[in-house]
């Protein structure tokens, strides 16, 4: 319920963003050819959140507010890429990011928790709204997960990092605002899991981007990628965040 909580409001969002919208979308409507564009993402991710590797380990307790998360933000990066012909889009990216973080176990022993994790998600939808201000689509589809966790706790001699694979469920909304014939902002959110792989995951996403020609788009923004895994003992509830920079090829 907390997931479907935070997709809504997500949602609601972006909804609140098409409203406001004061221009024409960027995008072309109607467009009976494929189109779209594929965006390295360089994005530094800081973790916070609980880490238990496997049954019976100690379990280390992240727990960093958003600014605080930046100020310590590990390197990582992420591929997208969008399609659409007519009303169909289609959607995908990796992922990759290594995070780690100090924090105490019970009763106070100092610790370090990591986190390397790489997703795939690929979806496909509809754009559901398509006017002079904005496009808005809703999709469908999965994002495939590997997940290691590691905690060490040196003064105990504890020191573990197994790995683990899952696939979750995905709904995602994407709205693409234009503020000017170069300036646009896109926001996209999703929601999944479901108990399918994980016990649910969410992402968001927000963009500025500058369109430097027809061919090139320059990208600055936030990007918050979460998941709560329970498994046989290990245990993953972790929050990725941070600011990203990218280059759109469009096509």
């Amino acid at each position: 319920m907390k997931t479907l909580a935070r997709f809504g409001a997500c949602t609601a969002t972006l909804a609140a963003a098409i409203a406001a919208a004061p221009v024409a979308a960027q995008e072309d409507a109607g467009s009976r050819e494929w189109t779209g564009q594929v965006t390295p993402y360089v994005w530094g991710s800081g973790l916070g959140g609980t880490l238990t590797p496997f049954a019976g380990a100690p379990t280390v307790r992240i727990d960093k507010s958003f600014s605080e998360v930046l100020e310590d933000s590990d390197g990582a990066f992420f591929l997208s890429a969008f399609a659409r012909r007519d009303r169909l889009v289609l959607l995908g990216d990796f992922s990759y990011a290594a995070s780690s973080k100090e924090g105490v176990v019970p009763p106070g022993l100092p610790a370090e928790g990591s986190l390397r994790q790489t997703s795939l998600t690929l979806a496909a939808g509809w754009r559901v709204h398509e006017g002079e201000r904005v496009a808005f689509d809703l999709l469908g589809g999965l994002r495939h997960w590997d997940v290691n966790a590691a905690v060490a706790v040196p003064l105990i001699g504890v020191a573990r990092s197994p790995g683990d694979s899952f696939t979750d469920p995905i709904f995602a909304a994407r709205a693409n605002v234009s503020l000017s014939p170069r300036w646009s902002v896109i926001g996209y959110a999703d929601v999944g899991g479901f108990g399918v792989g994980s016990d649910g995951t969410h992402q968001w996403l927000v963009v500025a981007n500058y369109a430097s020609s027809n061919a090139w788009v320059f990208s600055a923004g936030l990007r918050a990628l979460s998941v709560d895994y329970r498994e046989n003992g290990t245990r993953v509830d972790a929050r990725l965040a941070g600011p990203l920079a990218g280059a759109s090829w469009r096509f």
